[in-house]
């Protein structure tokens, strides 16, 4: 049956023709964007998680940055370190040059005293954007390395801590620490030692001194045996635990530093009834050398510095064992550096090949298929124009009813 009222054909047509012309549109907005998911209305949920990982993308960025400063922050700091083990290297040459008798200790003395003082330069200048890592003004510091989001959406930052190392070289201040020895050698202020071990049984000691002193938590002790070394830092308790003790409870811990450090051959023996005395045996088939040094709870890592005097035989003595500890204290801060600038060199690495990954993620969400979006456009264009000739012939039928009423 035709109608002149409704054309079924052409409402037909005109649907399909509406289809083909939305699809078009979709199609050329694909091209136009390069994106198969432009907005939310596209399709939400990838859209959305699209979104979130953008943002994410966005905060590796600046994680690429903060890891950048804080690499060069920590490169600085191992260079300076670097530096300072040379001019201690430097300055054992003088010490050790002093041990001989016909030598002008006068003339070595002063190129110790520079040297220190260019130490103390380096120390001052090993600054990156005001932080400085090595002179004592701060215990760490942390550099934001990631941002981690569990299952459930919350975001997290982690951080990489860098243990900053005390170089500096001032606040020293003496305190007669080590009261007695037997045979080794005391320096004229009592704050470093040096004992002689002989290999098969050589045996020496040295007492730490009693509450006479004025013992106070974050006084540190360090004793250096052969290429080891062990410490022990006075604690808050062990202040209060009075004076008549507190020399003992030095000892006992300095004994269980060096015992931890499994010295093949030797016995370290305290004995209660000799407060504060340590008993070194070297029953071992190599000689050591056992030094020691006290640093106070204000002065910097290479505090001992200012103790150090080759202006006698027994100081220059001294100053050897001296000498030994300060460098394996700057060999350990440039061996620390290196190692957490190595850690951040990975770190921000990964950040940037998670980044890439990322990108890649969301493009495969959200990108548009430009091969298929190019055929799929010529398609397109083919039916609307078929689309438009089947609306026109629909339209027409109407008028060819004329023809039964002629």
């Amino acid at each position: 049956m035709s109608s002149i009222l409704t054309n079924t054909s052409a409402m037909v047509a005109l649907q399909t023709l509406k289809g083909i012309n939305s699809g078009l549109a979709k199609t050329q907005a694909e091209i136009s964007t390069g994106k198969s998911v432009a907005s939310a209305k596209d399709n939400a949920a990838v859209w959305a998680i699209s979104k979130v990982m953008e943002s994410d993308v966005q905060g590796f960025k600046g994680i690429s940055d903060s890891l950048a400063l804080g690499e060069s922050t920590v490169a600085v700091a191992r260079k300076a370190s670097e530096t300072i083990t040379d001019l201690l290297t430097k300055m054992k040459g003088k010490i050790v040059a002093a041990q001989e008798d016909n030598v002008d200790r006068e003339k070595l003395q002063t190129d110790v005293d520079a040297l220190v003082k260019q130490i103390t330069s380096v120390v001052g200048a090993a600054q990156f954007n005001g932080l400085n890592l090595v002179d004592g003004a701060i215990s760490s510091a942390d550099i934001l390395a990631s941002l981690d989001r569990n299952s459930s959406g919350t975001v997290t930052a982690s951080s990489i801590t860098v243990t900053a190392q005390n170089l500096s070289t001032g606040s020293y201040v003496t305190n007669d620490v080590f009261s007695a020895s037997t045979g080794g050698t005391i320096s004229t202020d009592a704050d470093t030692f040096v004992l002689a071990l002989d290999q098969g049984g050589g045996s020496d000691d040295i007492t730490i001194a009693d509450g006479t002193n004025a013992w106070a938590a974050g006084d540190k002790i360090t004793m250096r045996i052969g290429d080891k070394t062990a410490s022990y830092t006075v604690s808050t308790n062990d202040v209060a635990s009075g004076a008549n003790t507190v020399a003992d409870l030095i000892a006992v811990g300095m004994k269980n530093s060096i015992d931890a450090l499994g010295i093949s051959g030797l016995t370290v023996d305290f004995d209660s009834a000799n407060p504060g005395q340590l008993v070194f045996t070297n029953d071992g088939t190599a000689d050591l050398t056992v030094s020691g040094q006290y640093a106070n709870a204000s002065s910097g890592g290479l505090g001992a510095l200012a103790s150090i005097d080759v202006s006698s035989s027994a100081n220059a003595t001294t100053a050897l064992g001296t000498i030994e500890t300060l460098i394996g204290t700057a060999v350990d801060a440039a061996a620390s550096f290196g190692s957490v600038e190595g850690r951040i060199g990975i770190q921000a690495e990964f950040i940037s090949n998670l980044s890439d990954s990322m990108r890649a993620g969301i493009g495969a969400l959200v990108d548009a298929d430009m091969e298929e979006a190019s055929a799929r456009l010529q398609a397109l264009q083919t039916q609307q124009q078929l689309g438009i000739q089947a609306l026109s012939i629909a339209n027409q039928q109407p008028q060819n009813i004329l023809a039964l009423f002629r």
